[in-house]
């Protein structure tokens, strides 16, 4: 019997403790998630964006950490928010574009935009609750690194590639249009 289990049987009350921080941990990273994601789809300056987005990545790998599982939430962040991000960086840096600061006319497509999203919401957490209305959710035994790794290189080693080839391209794709003639 492990020492936090001997402790657990003399004080019934701090295991609920540390439930209740969990939950406020995981209330606080949601409510910046969901405020980072919406002004990353509302932001006019895409610089902005992506810094925005670098929130909601940190907040993925943050619940991922709650979770317990800490070798995912260390390769979120080093793998998204260190890479993926920085590419983001160097095509909006190399591309030149616009950074999003005209003002925009037309309001018909965002009202459409608007109108798929809720729509998406709606056909989504419907589907959602009639697939795992009543289900209970388990909370297994982690995986080891080494178990996560034999099977990223193995039974996951088709999309594993096909992503860093498809990053590759786009950064190839951004140094070509960055070139000058």
């Amino acid at each position: 019997m492990n020492l936090l289990a001997q402790v657990n049987d003399f004080n019934p009350l701090l295991s609920s403790e540390v439930v209740v921080a969990q939950n406020i941990a995981f209330t606080i990273l949601a409510a910046i998630m969901l405020v980072s994601a919406v002004r990353l789809v509302t932001t006019r300056n895409v610089v902005h964006a992506a810094l925005y987005l670098v929130l909601v990545l940190a907040g993925a790998a943050g619940i991922f950490i709650l979770l317990g599982a800490e070798f995912v939430g260390v390769t979120q962040i080093m793998v998204y928010i260190g890479a993926i991000v920085v590419l983001f960086l160097f095509g909006i840096m190399l591309t030149r574009g616009a950074l999003g600061t005209e003002e925009e006319g037309n309001k018909e497509p965002r009202l459409m935009a608007s109108l798929v999203a809720g729509l998406l919401v709606v056909v989504m957490g419907g589907a959602l609750i009639d697939t795992f209305g009543d289900a209970e959710l388990l909370r297994s035994a982690p995986s080891t690194t080494a178990d996560i790794s034999d099977s990223i290189f193995s039974q996951y080693i088709v999309p594993f590639e096909a992503t860093s080839v498809l990053l590759l391209a786009a950064l190839i794709g951004a140094i070509v249009v960055a070139r000058k003639d």
